[in-house]
């Protein structure tokens, strides 16, 4: 009878209590494994140093550093609104025949004409006793700069210096407590950091656009802007017409460049001058002295052992080229350093002071950064002959 209440009792074990017992198991497993996946543990001594890198390197959402670096910077960037006053002799009372019944068209065209233009443009406060940076165009032979800060105060704002070269101008305020843009370092930026551009795009105040840096040193002739001097900082943030001198901002909310000029064949395509370029000669227009800048006066383009050979195969050609890797010389400018110098026409230049010169971009950085007065060593390819040219760097400003 004892065995067959055991056996009975083991049976009744195994039919009701065994699953309740596993099922306690498996909820206590559960209920082990999910507060983990909800609430993950932050990594410590087994997260790689490399992997906790990369991972403070993502931030925890867009929006929130966008935020955090407008705030910081925001308060500080300007609206420029300038007018400037053009005197012509063109009447439009000349096409009214009423005048003319009593005047005649000479008369009429002595009557000076004024108009008042207006523009409109970004800048940002970079010192407390007003210093503003902002882009050359902007301020362009304006009669009157007004500049709006976002707390809605207004200032009478006045040009210390201006270097249309590399479109860089300072603007002079007179305020108390003024915020001030911090600067960032653009020799450490890299392609694809983020991009956040501030300014007043066709007259929107305060508009932020968020992009990614899409190259750095594009040349201002692959930019279509050959006439400026400057290496510019491409992104695809947002950039109109209103945005420029304008700061362009990396994800720390620093200044890393100023907006300058969009490619109007094109969309998602904008230039930021570096910021580091700016520091370099800020001072110096604040203090309202000339910036100075050397030329040789050629003009000139890349040239390939492949463009060589590609040219001479050409039977229309009367042009036969060295297949070398070198700068052609495509036109020497009149009463300019080169000429000076006896550079000529189709001359390669393929060293400067000893070292090779492959691009046409290198060729002109060496000058620009070069002094004036300073002798440049050309070594120069003229047909099959090899020769050496001594220029003498010039003024660019001399040679308008």
């Amino acid at each position: 009878m004892e065995l067959k209440k055991i056996a009975l009792l083991l049976r009744q074990i195994n039919t009701y209590l065994l699953p309740l017992l596993l099922g306690v198991l498996l909820t206590i497993g559960v209920y082990q494994i999910l507060p983990s996946q909800a609430n993950p543990v932050p990594t410590t001594s087994r997260e790689t140093p490399t992997l906790l890198a990369q991972r403070q390197l993502i931030p925890d959402s867009p929006s929130s550093f966008v935020t955090a670096a407008v705030k910081r910077v925001g308060p500080a960037v300007v609206r420029i609104n300038t007018e400037r006053t053009i005197t012509r002799r063109i009447n439009p009372l000349l096409e009214d025949s009423f005048a003319k019944e009593f005047f005649t068209a000479e008369d009429l065209a002595q009557i000076p004409q004024e108009r008042r233009l207006r523009g409109q443009g970004s800048g940002f406060i970079i010192d407390k006793s007003g210093i503003i940076l902002t882009n050359a165009h902007v301020v362009d032979r304006a009669d009157k700069v007004t500049v709006i800060l976002k707390d809605g105060r207004q200032f009478d704002g006045k040009v210390l210096g201006v270097d249309e070269v590399t479109d860089l101008a300072v603007v002079k305020i007179n305020g108390q407590n003024l915020p001030v843009a911090p600067l960032g370092d653009s020799s450490k930026i890299e392609v694809g950091d983020w991009a956040i551009a501030v300014g007043n795009p066709l007259g929107l105040d305060n508009t932020v656009t968020l992009g990614i840096i899409s190259t750095l040193q594009r040349s201002s002739t692959a930019a279509g802007i050959p006439d400026k001097r400057i290496d510019f900082i491409q992104t695809d943030a947002a950039i109109n017409p209103g945005n420029s001198g304008g700061p362009l901002l990396n994800a720390r909310g620093e200044v890393i460049g100023i907006n300058t000029a969009i490619r109007v064949d094109a969309m998602g395509i904008g230039f930021a001058i570096p910021i580091n370029k700016a520091k370099e000669i800020s001072s110096k227009l604040a203090r309202g002295e000339k910036v100075t800048h050397a030329y040789i006066g050629i003009r000139m383009t890349t040239l390939t052992p492949e463009i060589a050979r590609e040219n001479n195969r050409d039977s229309n050609s009367s042009l036969s080229l060295p297949e070398v890797n070198g700068v052609l010389v495509l036109q020497v400018l009149p009463n300019s350093p080169a000429q000076a110098a006896g550079l000529r026409k189709r001359d390669v230049i393929t060293q400067i002071d000893g070292k090779s010169v492959t691009t046409a971009d290198q060729l002109q950085r060496i000058v620009e950064d070069s002094s004036i007065d300073r002798v440049l060593q050309l070594q120069v390819q003229r047909g099959d002959q090899t020769k050496t040219i001594s220029v003498r760097t010039g003024e660019l400003q001399d040679a308008t």
